[in-house]
């Protein structure tokens, strides 16, 4: 079983994750044409694409001047560690133990407009990339045809076992960078709904911490076969039979 969720806007290089495992992702080349192109740009014209204050794009613009190779522990950090944000909240890295990181980094990987795929001990540089940004590249258009069908492909080579699944936690913007139906592999996707006015109904916060907690939850219980997901109860999620179907698992919650 693999699972793949989303990066986050919110980072965090200050705060030593106590961890000095570290792995180098796969895509670093493709990063590096990708910051080249970025690099070209100012940060007025940064802010336009990416739809940020001046100050946010200042920041971006800093980012990517710095951004260099090799990295190592003084400039780069892991990205299990280094994302913040509502989902990271849920899967609260913080606190797990070495051996808990191991086996997130057999079965998670973050998807991502900047390195493609990074594995939770993949060391990574501060940066802003949305998958969705319409920045036109030398590949194409935006980011889904700058990385083409390179994700799936790396993610079929992690999914050979015939019995394999890929749960996909991962949001609509970023998932759509992987090609489902060139996937050797069935597909999972958990659906978190909150009870609102008499009908259970998918929030987005909720839903995106609940993405976290469910990554958190498979990492517990040192779960590898998705069927055991459904036991899923953290913080009053109970697995819904009733409105779950072959390709998603919903879980609800009553405030």
């Amino acid at each position: 079983m693999l699972m793949v969720i989303s990066p986050a806007k919110t980072l965090d290089f200050e705060t030593d994750c106590g961890h000095n495992k570290f792995t180098e992702n796969e895509f670093l080349d493709d990063a590096q044409l990708l910051i080249n192109e970025i690099q070209k740009l100012s940060s007025k014209q940064l802010g336009s694409l990416m739809k940020l204050s001046d100050k946010l794009a200042n920041l971006n613009c800093d980012r990517y001047q710095s951004w260099s190779l090799p990295f190592n522990e003084e400039n780069a950090k892991q990205a299990l560690f280094a994302f913040q944000g509502d989902v990271y909240q849920g899967l609260d890295a913080q606190s797990l133990t070495k051996a808990q990181v191991n086996f997130a980094q057999k079965h998670l990987l973050i998807l991502s407009g900047l390195y493609g795929i990074l594995r939770p001990l993949d060391l990574m540089q501060a940066y802003r990339l949305e998958m969705g940004t319409k920045f036109k590249n030398k590949r194409g258009k935006d980011l889904y045809e700058f990385w083409g069908n390179k994700l799936e492909e790396n993610v079929n080579q992690r999914l050979k076992k015939k019995d394999s699944v890929l749960v996909n936690l991962a949001s609509q913007e970023y998932f759509k960078a992987i090609n489902p139906k060139k996937l050797n592999t069935s597909i999972i996707t958990p659906v978190f709904k909150n009870k609102k006015n008499g009908e259970y109904k998918m929030i987005a916060l909720f839903a995106k911490k609940a993405r976290g907690m469910m990554v958190r939850y498979a990492i517990d219980n040192k779960i590898t076969d998705v069927e055991d997901l459904k036991g899923f109860d953290y913080e009053g999620y109970k697995f819904s039979k009733k409105l779950s179907s072959e390709q998603e698992l919903v879980f609800t919650r009553t405030p």
